[in-house]
């Protein structure tokens, strides 16, 4: 994946959609405190493993504030996910977030429930969703890439090289990803994969 990234500009956040800066005061013990935070949405996020080819099927994406953080990372390598922010199940979100980033239809009886956890518990402390799902070609139904111009590309990481992909730095991932590596190579055989 190849990203340019021009004309990158900083701005005070006004009208926001998705996340809300605040301040917070509280007394801690007695003591009085301050913190900035950020509430956002809760998500989803999804592992697929394509049978067929022995792989995670991993999105690529530009993500401004890890660009923002380190100009050499122009893109990152995540799970399929998305915002819980419809009125719709999460189970029926992760169904749809694999459709509209990965092209793939998944049957809501075959997806399986990982965890769930809090991410940036620093900065916004939302809560993830973190499911599994497998599959293969009788699925695909599109090329995926999602919606409204987000610009993702799918990126099939072979099982044999999930080692090396997990203790590369130089990759761009996040934890929920790692963690849910973990969690497979774990079940595998319990999964039958």
């Amino acid at each position: 994946m190849i990203n340019i990234i021009e004309d990158f500009k900083i701005s005070e956040l006004k009208d926001t959609k998705f996340i809300h800066p605040v301040k917070v005061t509280f007394s801690q013990n007695g003591k009085a405190k301050t913190w900035e935070a950020v509430r956002s949405h809760d998500s989803v996020a999804i592992l697929l493993y394509h049978k067929e080819k022995e792989a995670f099927l991993l999105v690529k994406q530009f993500r401004a504030p890890v660009y923002l953080n380190d100009k050499t990372k122009t893109f990152t390598y995540e799970l399929c996910a998305g915002l819980i922010d419809k009125n719709k199940s999460i189970e029926e979100i992760v169904i749809e977030e694999i459709d509209e980033e990965c092209g793939y239809k998944v049957h809501i009886d075959n997806i399986l429930k990982i965890s769930s956890f809090y991410t940036n518990v620093g900065i916004s402390g939302a809560r993830q969703h973190l499911y599994f799902a497998s599959i293969d070609e009788s699925m695909k139904i599109h090329n995926g890439g999602g919606v409204n111009d987000e610009q993702i590309e799918l990126h099939f990481l072979p099982l044999s090289e999930c080692d090396n992909f997990l203790f590369d730095e130089e990759k761009a991932k996040t934890p929920g990803l790692m963690f849910s590596f973990y969690w497979f190579l774990k079940n595998r055989q319990e999964l039958g994969l």
